[in-house]
């Protein structure tokens, strides 16, 4: 699975979360080989089951996404369950290729991506690696001050392949 933004942008704009979203799928197939990213747009809603400015934005975000990178396989609003549980993406979103398929996830914020991420890696018990800098001309990544030593180690060795792949 492969998660953004947790790390970077407070509070981005449709603009901004459309781009948050075709970078983190480059990511996906450059990083962590993924040969078919499949970017759900997290919201609390799913296909209109609330209404609010904060899912406006999830949807217009998704719109630019799709005019960003018309190839990207990417769907939204959709809620963390609808995006990822096959049986509930089909019953909230029926139709979507996406829903209960989804192996990107976009936060529609970084206060919800960083804790997100951070539930799942200390209660999931999930090997969390980065935060991977995006759309930055040379590879620059992060580490969390709670990183552990093997955490310094695969940041090193991810930034030295984007440092190979750059060239």
């Amino acid at each position: 699975m492969v998660v953004g933004d947790v790390a970077v942008t407070p509070a981005p704009d449709a603009s901004q979360l459309a781009q948050i979203a075709v970078c983190t799928a480059q990511t996906a197939k450059s990083v962590a080989g993924f040969a078919d990213p499949k970017v759900a747009m997290l919201s609390f809603s799913t296909k209109g089951s609330a209404k609010h400015e904060v899912c406006d934005k999830v949807i217009e975000a998704t719109a630019l996404a799709k005019e960003l990178a018309p190839e990207l396989k990417i769907d939204g609003e959709l809620q963390a369950d609808a995006a990822l549980v096959p049986s509930v993406g089909k019953k909230k979103a029926p139709g979507s290729e996406i829903a209960g398929n989804a192996n990107v996830l976009v936060f529609p914020n970084l206060e919800v991506g960083n804790i997100g991420y951070k539930l799942v890696q200390r209660l999931g018990n999930a090997d969390a690696i980065g935060p991977i800098l995006q759309g930055i001309a040379r590879p620059v990544n992060d580490l969390s001050r709670g990183c552990s030593v093997d955490d310094i180690y695969k940041m090193v060795a991810i930034t030295a392949c984007q440092a190979m792949d750059a060239k």
